[in-house]
């Protein structure tokens, strides 16, 4: 009876909730040309951050910078073998906590668009595909078939009623506008060998995800035929402008504009221009275009064994406006963020107004939307190597491969080819808490191979040699074959093992005696080594790893890795030879430092320290090293530098920084070669590449440490578990911020703004280096030449020195004697 007096209070603070829910939902429709949100047409500016490929502490951050970058809307993939890592075990903790990543989308009264898949390409780990749905009878990935379609379903349901119990969908009061089901599925679907299953499944796809309720528009990207009844077909690629969809009544949606490219660990570092971003945006909405999304405006890191490929790095980067540790990339961000400024000014105009494309010539056009009695005007210029004069209300110059954007249709307020944003130069900082590596003091520890020498104690045993992913459902990147065989004296041999696995050891007789791994591209090899047998029983004992599972492609999913079907073989003289491949195989995955945790540091582990001579062995395979390290001072992003590692996985107090690799360059292109030209159409495979840097180089050097993996002011620890033998001795860790910034081009009449602070992790400007007109060597941080300009250089000295930011107007006062007015170019040190 005490309590009575409680319980209406708390139905009627129930009762308000839901009523404010009610109060607050968002009716989400379309037409032709755009999203109708509330009744009203919008335009919809999204970028993808990728809840997984970040942290939580990162996402309001993350999310804040996008809004401050003129975007509405958030999107990310939804990914099934991060929340179902084992059948009906789900995972919705820490950076898989999904609701609280829309909720952070929420709070910063942004949209959402949510792709469920579920699956997802993404260049994450089999496509974000459970490995166990292999298990499963009758199972065919992607095809009409029950066993797959109902985990699917079962999948897309509790992805949705998560969503629903949150009120995250427009109708409940909550963020997302748009949900998507399946991913590329056009691209693949004539190549399946199916066609007939292929329609019914995708039908069924979009029937399913329609029955789910969720109240807003379901899309379908990259499905141009065959498109269900009730979705929105949508277009992914580096440009979408001249994409329509394939039916009236339903508006033009970019879900995928690249902004530059994953990188592979044999491959450089792709770099798309803004220029070039920004020319296929504006086209996009001179051709009537009106939901765009960025992918990636944050690529972040793949932690754990999440990247896919293989051969994906550890870095997903991407070239994205926000770097992988969330700094803002410049000019990018700013550059497209003046864009997304004047497109939402225009609105109204580009949503309702009738539209007249007119053509001044081959590769030339002229687009004019009227609305209410206003015009705005786009002039494209498509030649990649001319400028163009167009009369317009005057003349306008158009640079090559550019647009020009007019909001009265008389004068240019932007165009996509002239950056008036700075360049920021992001740079590496020594820890200032301590001197690194010298402060580091390592332990070690040999992985225990001993169980693995023979071929007892295995999970199970066959005769014949197993495909990995099936085998292991991927719960490590490493299987053992072991298996035995008796023989009649000593004897010489040569080991053949024929492998699509990424990386081979082969030990006999408990002796390592060759190891070898796959080019990028081609996962088939091989191993030959020499081995000595003795009389009587022999043991084989062979490790195959994978570095990421394939994620793309039709039936990747059945792309073998591992030692499948062999052959093994011992081949002596005289080409006998003894044939394995049909022995008795011992099987179990992972190593013994993995079921032990090791990367836990728990108390009671056994580590040694440094020998008599003060060192500690090092280029040597399957070795786990310890060190403890104080965190740097401040906010600014967290690397360590893993130089002199050879392969292997790294952790900061018990949290993966991701797989690394070190000691595998890059390649030689000739894009690294010569200067980056934004004109023209950018590739990222075949011929024309360009605009690439870090050939020769190592393909990934450092590695992101979260500061939310840190502990200030308490000692923090470092384990890496080294597979193939490295030296962590030159180790250390690292601070990224920006170095120099600069602005180049400036004209008459520019307000000049240069900026070290403003979640550039810089701080203040240090020096003003350079102002100077006609420079034309030397990149931000060695500029070269010109002729300097002492007006501009005080002016800039005393508005910047000791300020995170400034803005200077350029004036004609700048020329002063001997100096011409022209391009202006400044360049500072934060």
């Amino acid at each position: 009876m005490a309590a009575a007096p409680v319980a209406l209070p708390l139905l009627l603070l129930a009762a308000l909730a839901a009523a404010a829910a009610v109060a607050s939902a968002t009716t989400v429709a379309y037409n032709d040309r755009a999203v109708v949100i509330d009744g009203q047409r919008r335009i919809i500016l999204s970028g993808s951050i990728h809840y997984p490929r970040s942290t939580p502490q990162m996402w309001p951050d993350l999310i804040n910078k996008a809004k401050e970058g003129g975007l509405n809307t958030i999107e990310t993939y939804v990914f099934w073998n991060g929340h179902e890592p084992r059948r009906r075990q789900y995972n919705f903790e820490g950076n898989y906590d999904i609701v609280r990543f829309f909720k952070e989308i929420q709070n910063a009264g942004m949209h959402a668009i949510l792709r469920i898949g579920p699956y997802i390409c993404g260049e994450w780990n089999y496509g974000g595909l459970p490995a166990w749905l292999r298990d499963i009878p009758g199972m065919q990935f992607r095809l009409h078939n029950d066993p797959f379609e109902r985990e699917m379903e079962t999948f897309t349901t509790l992805i949705v009623n998560k969503m629903k119990d949150a009120n995250m969908f427009a109708g409940q009061g909550g963020p997302i506008i748009l949900a998507q089901i399946e991913n590329e599925y056009g691209n693949i679907m004539g190549k399946l060998e199916n066609n007939q299953s292929a329609s019914q499944y995708i039908h069924w796809c979009a029937d399913m995800a329609n029955k789910q309720k969720i109240g807003v528009p379901w899309i379908m990207c990259q499905q141009d035929n065959d498109v269900p009844h009730n979705v929105i077909n949508t277009c992914n690629g580096f440009y979408c402008y001249d994409w329509f969809p394939n039916r009236t009544g339903i508006p033009k949606i970019w879900t995928e504009n690249w902004t530059g490219w994953f990188k592979a660990w044999d491959k450089p570092d792709f770099h798309r221009s803004a220029e070039d971003i920004a020319f296929a945006v504006a086209m996009f909405f001179q051709k009537r275009g009106s939901v765009h999304n960025y992918y990636m405006y944050h690529g972040g890191t793949n932690f754990g064994r999440t990247s896919g490929g293989p051969y994906i790095t550890t870095s997903y980067d991407y070239d994205a406006p926000l770097d992988e540790y969330g700094n803002i990339r410049q000019p990018k961000y700013g550059h497209l963020k003046d864009l997304h400024n004047l497109l939402k000014s225009m609105e109204k105009i580009l949503v309702h107004g009738e539209y007249k494309d007119t053509s001044h010539g081959k590769n030339v056009t002229v687009t004019k939307y009227t609305y209410g009695g206003s015009s705005v005007c786009f002039i494209s210029n498509q030649f990649d190597d001319r400028d163009v004069n167009v009369t317009l209300a005057g003349t306008h110059l158009v640079p090559a491969w550019s647009v020009s954007i007019l909001p009265d249709c008389k004068t240019v307020a932007y165009n996509t080819a002239k950056i008036k944003t700075q360049t920021s130069v992001m740079v590496k900082k020594a820890n200032s808490v301590e001197k690194e590596p010298e402060a580091l003091r390592w332990s070690w520890m040999p992985e225990n191979l001993k169980p693995f020498m023979t071929d007892d104690h295995g999970s199970f045993r066959q005769s014949r040699l197993l495909e990995q992913i099936a085998t292991s459902t991927d719960q490590s990147d490493y299987l053992w074959y072991r298996t035995s065989l008796e023989h009649k004296g000593e004897g010489s041999y040569t080991l053949y093992v024929n492998t699509t696995g990424h990386k081979i050891y082969a030990f006999v007789n408990g002796k390592l005696v060759g190891q070898n791994q796959s080019s990028n591209g081609a996962f088939v090899f091989q191993l030959q080594s020499p081995v000595k047998l003795h009389s009587g029983k022999n043991y084989v004992s062979l490790l195959s790893g994978t570095v990421g599972l394939k994620n793309y492609g039709p039936l990747f999913e059945l792309v073998p890795a591992g030692i499948a079907g062999g052959p093994v073989k011992l081949v002596g003289a005289n080409d006998t030879a003894i044939d394995l491949t049909h022995s008795s195989w011992s099987y179990k995955s992972g190593l013994a430092g993995e079921h032990r945790q090791i990367h836990l540091d728990k108390p009671g582990y056994k580590w040694r320290s440094h020998n008599g001579s003060g060192s500690i062995p090092v280029n040597r395979p399957f070795t786990w090293y310890k060190t403890t390290f104080a965190a740097p001072a401040g906010d600014e992003a967290v690397v360590v530098d893993l130089l002199g590692l050879n392969k292997g996985a790294a952790w900061v107090n018990g949290n993966s920084l991701g797989r690394y690799w070190p000691s595998y360059t890059a390649a030689e292109m000739g894009g690294c070669h010569g200067a980056c030209d934004y004109r023209g159409k950018f590739k990222a495979e075949g011929d024309g590449i360009r605009c690439l840097t870090g050939c020769g180089e190592p393909s990934q050097r450092f590695y992101h440490v979260p500061r939310s993996f840190l502990r200030a002011g308490e000692p923090n620890t470092l384990v890496l578990f080294e597979e193939a033998g490295g030296d962590p001795a030159r180790a250390a860790f690292h601070t990224v911020a920006v170095g120099h910034v600069c602005v180049a081009a400036a004209e008459v009449g520019d307000d000049v703004t240069l900026s070290c602070g403003g979640g550039l992790g810089g701080g203040v400007v240090a020096s003003v280096d350079v102002a100077s007109f006609g420079v034309t060597r030397g990149g931000c941080g060695d500029y070269q030449g010109g002729c300097e300009s002492k007006a501009a250089l005080k002016a800039f000295r005393d508005a910047c020195v000791g300020r995170e930011s400034c803005t200077v107007k350029y004036t004609p006062a700048f020329a002063g004697p001997g100096c011409q007015s022209g391009k202006l170019t400044v360049q500072a040190t934060c």
